[in-house]
């Protein structure tokens, strides 16, 4: 399939704005449909939301994956259902107040390979039902910890009750969670006063389209190649013969070393697709940008 525009563009998306409304804004810009969202931000939070277009939205899988990076102030001796200010607030009549050299004492706990329940109002699967939509109501909910990475954990800013946080982490993490435990190992609550994504892998937000300016003309010349999607993959330049074996679906010889996904280009440096390790020790394109996807 064709499209008038294959590429990334990150967008900086206010408080108050869902990411589908981004979305929708960069698609009507574009005047195509094939257009989406590489990892949903809350509504509450602003920041960097990547948006991926054409042959681009199959690498969203990619854009999810890289590193997210925030800052999130959170007020500690409070609590909410939902771990932040979309439901109602509840504060502690007589909180413990922590010195700054306990919670920084705390962190490291939380930093690294770790378990997170995520937050109760999330959209997590609980038996087929978003868990948002069984807490609101009212109904219990059981959600098993997972596995998160929490690359950087660091204080910005403390003067209770309110804690700043600049935090680097794995998608999949709930940054909300990480305000709820690190408060509950200090004795305490925490509710997330405000978040910022300020950059996903390297897209950051400073070098971001805001939403506010998102025209047909900034859209496009906002537009990124589609090879800044998967920075983490080794690539591999293709041309002729080997260039059309490959668009054609054949196999194209292995990889030294042997990786699982590789990032192939033609000679003008442009992404034709992923080569994925067939089980022959070859590899194939998957997607192929050219042939048929």
């Amino acid at each position: 399939m064709r499209f008038p525009f294959t590429g990334v563009i990150p967008v900086d998306k206010p408080v108050g704005t869902t990411s589908r409304r981004v979305v929708d804004a960069v698609a009507r810009a574009l005047g195509m449909s094939a257009v989406g969202h590489a990892g949903t931000l809350d509504p509450l939070a602003e920041g960097v939301v990547v948006v991926c277009a054409g042959h681009a939205t199959k690498l969203v899988d990619y854009v999810h994956g890289l590193p997210k990076h925030y800052t999130a102030a959170f007020l500690l001796g409070r609590s909410s259902p939902s771990d932040d200010f979309e439901t109602p607030i509840d504060v502690e009549a007589d909180p413990r107040v922590p010195t700054i050299a306990e919670i920084e004492t705390a962190l490291p706990s939380f930093r690294g390979d770790i378990l997170q329940r995520p937050c109760d109002y999330s959209a997590v699967h609980v038996d087929g039902k978003r868990a948002y939509r069984l807490a609101r109501k009212g109904r219990p909910i059981e959600l098993a910890e997972k596995p998160v990475r929490i690359d950087r954990l660091e204080v910005t800013a403390y003067e209770w009750p309110r804690l700043g946080l600049e935090i680097v982490c794995s998608s999949g993490t709930f940054v909300r969670a990480i305000g709820r435990d690190v408060a509950t190992a200090l004795g305490t609550t925490a509710v997330m006063e405000s978040l910022v994504r300020t950059a996903v892998g390297p897209f950051a937000r400073g070098a971001s389209l805001a939403m506010a300016a998102v025209t047909p003309e900034s859209a496009r010349a906002a537009l990124l190649p589609a090879a800044v999607a998967v920075p983490s993959l080794p690539r591999l330049t293709l041309g002729g013969e080997l260039l059309d074996k490959a668009v054609r679906g054949g196999l194209v010889a292995a990889v030294e070393p042997a990786v699982a996904a590789v990032a192939a280009v033609d000679e003008a440096g442009d992404l034709i697709g992923i080569l994925k390790r067939h089980e022959s020790g070859f590899y194939r394109l998957r997607p192929n940008f050219r042939g048929e996807g």
